[in-house]
Parts: structure tokens; C-alpha cells; sequence
């Protein structure tokens, strides 16, 4: 055969290639004219360059299924909020000004990943009822906070806050509101959202103190100031309740509600866009049809999963605390407005998220002696994900870097809660009576039946449920900042 003809049987075979006349598309090779694609969700296929009736299809439901999935990642923070206004008003009818006090174990299985240690009175309020708002805030020692729907700050109050603990007036005002006239001697803030979350946590021991406390902590609107309505105090009363959506519809119905009720701002607009074939639109009704409904309850489940993976087995490292030969992990990645240099910490924040609620400067401070911080743990020493069927020891070593105590505190890995069971203890701390070593250390025992002789340290488990532990430093001090303190990993023993 001559060179000519060789050529030009070799121009032939690869128009031929080209114009998909051969099932199948090579990696990195333009999709077939006509013929079959293969790729990750099944053969895609194509007459003439249109792509099929059942491939079109098959795509749009593909794409509307990622973009569900996405969008509960980046939905958590409002949608999780949200929950939670809807069960203060409607279990503990909770009005705007209200303040729900969350005491005891049972009110405080309730919320993700709450702390065992202080009382908590928190409330909602929603601006556009209110107009700008008034919280005259305690004298004392306290920790608070203000913070939009997003979960971003949009002030800390008490030791933490400008105050720094001598209390004071703070003015809330509505999106794009004006301050009013008469606001000498307030703090004035501008909330990015009509709705928002409030509260505060004593840290007084004394509990006279602490209830004076509770009864100075006032929220009224401004245009009533000079006859406001006394803050009510709702007590949780062991009253059932949680603030995490079921898996399915009811996240897509909160988002909802929250994207009608609030501003879309400008770092949303994207993902608010791939909202809107999933039935999900601003100024509009939420009424899918039954293939939205479909795609987004599957989006749920697989969405959830994902935040999961992005959680207990986060794979950024910068969640390395202690180096890669430690088990225990930062578990906040981001800072407390949720922005990095050049985009927003949506992996960070979703893994916070999803196993925590509220975020603030206090939260996140890297300043020596004020806020907390927080070590989270899923796995023991050899690498197995913590079950409450096993036993664990965890040696706490002596001078704890914390000015004020620290605290483990042990949650479920379903609920994201305290671990329910009959002993209603959900973790220990500085501030107990434990048994310690002569060196100043602290043996803590974790598993579903305390060890003999070792009852006041002991935490319990619950069979057959996974679980993770809480780290927290209360002011943490500069050993913690610097790494010179270190706690070792969890052992498991027979």
C-alpha cells in the first residue's frame, strides 16, 4: 500500500472516531456526534449532536440532584437556626423578647453539641416585627452574643464583647435601617438578617448572682423604651424538643421560608440561582412538583452524608491540632464571619455546622486568657471510630492551659446531642470533685458501665451508638495557643 493511501485510511478512522460512529468516548475526546458516551451516571447518548430524549433526562435530573445536594451544605447554617426559632415558638411559645432557659440535661439535649457546664437563655427575634431592638445586657460574668441567621456575628456582649463585662444598652437595627434619633449610650449594630438568635450564659457560681443575672437581661424595641415589656423567661421544663430538620422536605420548607423571609446577599446569589428548578424561589410559594420532591429528598439523605464525611472525617489539614499522629482535631475551621482571603469557608463552616450551632469572635479568638476553644475526637489511639459499646480511658495531663476550667462532654453521633441515656450525665470537668493522680493529672473513664471505685469520673455510653467528645478550654491561655500542652489520645480497654 502506498504512504498516500495509508494516510488516508488512518484521516477516516479518526472522522469516523470523531463523529461517534464507535461506542464510547475516550478520556480528554469530544462527545460522539452519534453514538454512546460513557461516564459516572450511565451511557449518555447522541443522533447528530442533540443529546437523546432519555439523555436529557437523565441530565437535568442529575444536575438538579447536585445542586441539591450543594445546596444543603450550604444551607445548614440558616436552615439550622431556623429549627430552631420554629421549636422555641411553637413548643415553648416563645414571642419576640422571650428568653428560653435551657438548665437541665433533658432541656439541653435539645441542640447540637451543647455544653454540660452553664445554664443557657437564648431567643429569637424577628426585626420586622420589633423595628430596631434594645438588649440592655448584665453587669457580671457572663459570655453572649447576637447573631444573624446565617450564624455569622453580629456582636458578642459580656466578657467577650465591647462591653468586656460591665454590661451596657445595644441597638439592634433591621437590614438597611437608619439608626434612629436618640442612640447616645448605645452600642449600635446593624443585623444582616430580619431574623435573629440572642442569649447569654452566666458563669457565676453563685446562684443568687446568677439569677439576678438572668432577671437584668431585658430585649424590647426601641420606639418602647420608655415603657418596655419585662423580658419573659421561658423555662425549657424538660419539655421534648431538637433543633435539627428531619431528613427530607422539611429542610427544602425551612430554606424556604428563610430565603422569603431575608435579603439575599451578594455571596449568595449564585447558589440561590441552582435553587430555583428545584422549586426553591424567592417571592414564591414552595410547592415542588413529584420529580423536585424526588430529587430533593434524595438530596437530603446524600447531602446529609456528606456533611457527615466533611465532619467526623475531615479531610482538611488544617484540622490537625496535635500533627497527623494525633487523633484529636480542630473542629472550627473558619473564622467567625465564615470568609477566607478569596472565598467563603464552605467546607470549613459545614463541618462546624453540621455538628455545632453558633459562631462568634469569642469562639474563635486567638488572643490568650478570654473566649474558649474547642478539640474534637471520633477515634481512639489505634484508629477505630468511638463506639458506646467500648470502654476508653483518657489521661487529662496536669495544668490544663484554661484561666477558668475545662470540660469533655461526650454526644451522639446521630443526634449531635448529648448521648440519652438513664444516668442523664453528658461529661465532666475542672470544676467537679474528680479523682486525680499525684502528678495533677485526671484519669476520665468512658464506656456503658462505670469502672469500680472510679464512679465520679466515669461518662457514660450507650451501646450500639457511635459517639464523639468535646474538648473545651474556658480562657484558654498561651500553652494551648502554642501546643506546648498536648492530650493524648483515647485508649481503649477490655
Amino acid at each position: 500500500m502506498s504512504a498516500r493511501g495509508l494516510c488516508l485510511i488512518v484521516v477516516v478512522a479518526m472522522a469516523t472516531q470523531v463523529q461517534g460512529q464507535t461506542p464510547g468516548t475516550a478520556s480528554g475526546q469530544p462527545l460522539p456526534t452519534s453514538g454512546t458516551a460513557e461516564s459516572r451516571i450511565g451511557p449518555l447518548a447522541f443522533e447528530g449532536g442533540y443529546p437523546t430524549d432519555a439523555t436529557v433526562a437523565k441530565l437535568y435530573d442529575e444536575m438538579d440532584f447536585q445542586r441539591a445536594t450543594q445546596a444543603y451544605i450550604w444551607a445548614m447554617p440558616i436552615v439550622s437556626f431556623a429549627k430552631w426559632q420554629q421549636q422555641h415558638e411553637t413548643v415553648f411559645g416563645q414571642e419576640d423578647g422571650d428568653l428560653v432557659q435551657l438548665e437541665s440535661f433533658r432541656d439541653r439535649m435539645g441542640f447540637l453539641t451543647p455544653n454540660d457546664t452553664t445554664t443557657y437563655l437564648v431567643g429569637y427575634v424577628n426585626l420586622e416585627r420589633t423595628g430596631p431592638l434594645v438588649i440592655d445586657y448584665p453587669k457580671g460574668p457572663t459570655v453572649g452574643g447576637i447573631l444573624d441567621m446565617w450564624q455569622r456575628p453580629i456582636t458578642d456582649m459580656g466578657l467577650a464583647g465591647p462591653d468586656r463585662g460591665e454590661g451596657g444598652k445595644y441597638l439592634i437595627l433591621p437590614p438597611g435601617r437608619k439608626a434612629p434619633q436618640g442612640v447616645e449610650g448605645y452600642r449600635v449594630f446593624e443585623s444582616p438578617t430580619n431574623n435573629l438568635f440572642h442569649g447569654f450564659r452566666g458563669l457565676s457560681k453563685d446562684p443568687k448572682e446568677a439569677k439576678s443575672l438572668n432577671s437584668q437581661y431585658q430585649v424590647y424595641p426601641f420606639a418602647k423604651r420608655d415603657n418596655p415589656r419585662k423580658t419573659r423567661i421561658i423555662p425549657a421544663a424538660d419539655k421534648k424538643w431538637y433543633a435539627w430538620p428531619t431528613t427530607g422536605l422539611e429542610f427544602w420548607e425551612l430554606l424556604s421560608k428563610m430565603l422569603n423571609e431575608e435579603p439575599v446577599h451578594e455571596r449568595d446569589r449564585m447558589m440561590v440561582a441552582m435553587l430555583k428548578p428545584l422549586g426553591i424561589e424567592k417571592g414564591k410559594k414552595f410547592e415542588p412538583d413529584a420529580r423536585q420532591k424526588k430529587i430533593l429528598e434524595q438530596g437530603a439523605v446524600v447531602g446529609e452524608a456528606m456533611a457527615r464525611a466533611n465532619t467526623y472525617a475531615n479531610r482538611d489539614q488544617e484540622a490537625q491540632l496535635w500533627g497527623s499522629d494525633s487523633q484529636w482535631k480542630l473542629i472550627i475551621l473558619c473564622a467567625a464571619d465564615q470568609e477566607a482571603k478569596y472565598h467563603t469557608a464552605l467546607d470549613e463552616r459545614s463541618a462546624y455546622f453540621y455538628e455545632a450551632v453558633a459562631l462568634s469572635d469569642g469562639m474563635t479568638t486567638k488572643t490568650p486568657g478570654v473566649g474558649q476553644a474547642y478539640m474534637g475526637i471520633r477515634k481512639d489511639k489505634d484508629g477505630g471510630w468511638l463506639q458506646g459499646g467500648n470502654n476508653y480511658t483518657l489521661r487529662v495531663p496536669p495544668n490544663a492551659p484554661a484561666k477558668q476550667f475545662w470540660a469533655m462532654t461526650l454526644y451522639d453521633t446521630e443526634t449531635r446531642s448529648f448521648i440519652d441515656t438513664k444516668h442523664d450525665i453528658a461529661g465532666l470537668d475542672s470544676r467537679k470533685d474528680l479523682i486525680k493522680n499525684e502528678d495533677g493529672s485526671v484519669d476520665l473513664f468512658i464506656g456503658p458501665e462505670a469502672p469500680k471505685g472510679k464512679e465520679k469520673n466515669w461518662i457514660p455510653t450507650a451501646p450500639g451508638r457511635g459517639w464523639f467528645g468535646l474538648f473545651r478550654l474556658y480562657a484558654p491561655t498561651e500553652a494551648y495557643f502554642d501546643r506546648s500542652w498536648k492530650l493524648p489520645d483515647l485508649v481503649r480497654v477490655n
